[in-house]
């Protein structure tokens, strides 16, 4: 049977982690989030981004002990079994292909503010041209990805550096909601940082995964935190926490307010950019999953069929093609990525406690990554990891609720 091809080192995988990583979240929810948490959104980025390092780690270690694309359905099985494991599997998967519709329709909004075309169509083209570059291979998926992320990353240090200035200007632990607020708006953020997880499913494409795919999970966190929190704080140092609010393309304006329309024009593009990426990266990552579980006899064979040339699981990519087109239909995108972080929290939970069962379960298997903070073989971190999915779970499902 033909096999996926390793090609990817160090800097395109954290590059590949980054750049889904920096995409519609904080493009896109900043402003929803604001409405929230006030001039302390930077609070909620920060709370997201303890929650995303916890659970990271608890990754770094499960990715450097299985090396299957598989990811969340190889580690659930060996700790629990394989019905529980197909179901959080199922859950990342759809998690997947609904924050792609969700961020595909971000990208056309940006589109239609630029040029005449209809939401829905440019949602929709957008997802077939990304599934023909996953379809194409992984070199050019991780080309076009490291081109966007340098263009989205430039993007928010513009923002970061319009705002240098203006720091201080502002009370940033005022609160219109409170606390209450501030964790809401963390559970709606943690959105932004969602694809950390999802470079485990690029171990079969890696070279020397077992210690690759941990130490890009680590650096690819540190960064997004750090430029996220900047952003937050300079975002509302510019044109305050109200008016960001109540925009719908916040970073744009934010860059208007400083320079005038051409700079909204500018992020706009940028913005396109960002979007589609995510979109990119999102399908990758998510075909990839599909393909190893296939591969673990899980799903339907025909999901393990590798295309001779390409090299790439061509069913996996055009049966997640036409499904993300199907929820491109829903269209709420603070809906979607409440929805996205429901399978989140619900799988970050499950993924925490099976580390913690397979350091007893699994103690000799061989491990290239440790997660720190242990009491004997009891990780601290994998069970901070565990209770705070827990508690922001609870506030997705206010949101939802409250939706």
């Amino acid at each position: 049977m033909t096999k996926l091809k390793r090609t990817l080192g160090l800097f395109e995988v954290t590059v590949a982690s980054v750049g889904i990583i920096l995409g519609a979240g904080i493009y896109a929810l900043i402003g929803i989030a604001a409405s929230s948490a006030g001039n302390a959104t930077w609070l909620s980025f920060l709370i997201s981004a303890l929650i995303a390092i916890f659970t990271g780690l608890s990754y770094a270690e499960l990715s450097s002990m299985f090396k299957e694309d598989s990811g969340e359905y190889a580690y659930l099985s060996a700790a629990f079994n394989k019905k529980f494991a197909l179901i959080i599997g199922l859950s990342m998967i759809a998690a997947g292909f609904v924050s792609a519709s969700a961020v595909a329709l971000g990208f056309a909004g940006y589109l239609s503010g630029l040029i005449n075309i209809p939401v829905i169509t440019g949602a929709i083209l957008l997802v077939i041209i990304m599934s023909l570059i996953n379809f194409k291979g992984i070199k050019e998926s991780s080309w076009f990805n490291t081109v966007s992320t340098f263009i989205e990353f430039f993007g928010l240090l513009v923002i970061i550096f319009l705002g240098i200035t203006k720091f201080g200007k502002v009370d940033y632990f005022e609160m219109p909601h409170g606390f209450s607020g501030v964790f809401s708006s963390a559970a709606l953020v943690f959105f932004a940082y969602m694809g950390f997880e999802s470079i485990i499913k690029l171990e079969e494409e890696t070279k020397n995964p077992e210690k690759t795919i941990p130490k890009a999970l680590v650096y690819s966190i540190i960064i997004t935190s750090v430029v996220y929190i900047l952003v937050a704080i300079s975002v509302v140092s510019i044109i305050g926490w109200e008016e960001l609010a109540a925009s719908e393309a916040p970073l744009a304006d934010v860059a208007a307010a400083a320079f005038g329309p051409i700079a909204f024009l500018i992020l706009g593009i940028i913005a396109l950019f960002s979007t589609s990426n995510t979109v990119l990266i999102t399908m990758v990552t998510t075909s990839r999953m599909i393909y190893g579980i296939a591969e673990r006899k899980a799903l339907p064979s025909m999901f393990m069929q590798v295309h001779k040339k390409t090299r790439t699981p061509y069913i996996a990519i055009f049966t997640l093609m036409v499904i993300t087109i199907a929820f491109v239909l829903i269209g709420d995108i603070e809906f979607v990525a409440n929805l996205t972080n429901l399978f989140l929290f619900a799988t970050f939970a499950s993924v925490n406690l099976g580390l913690i069962v397979l350091r007893y379960k699994c103690k000799n298997k061989k491990r290239a990554f440790t997660c720190p903070v242990n009491i004997g073989k009891f990780s601290i971190i994998a069970l901070i990891g565990f209770l705070s999915s827990l508690f922001m779970l609870g506030f997705v499902i206010k949101n939802l609720i409250a939706g």
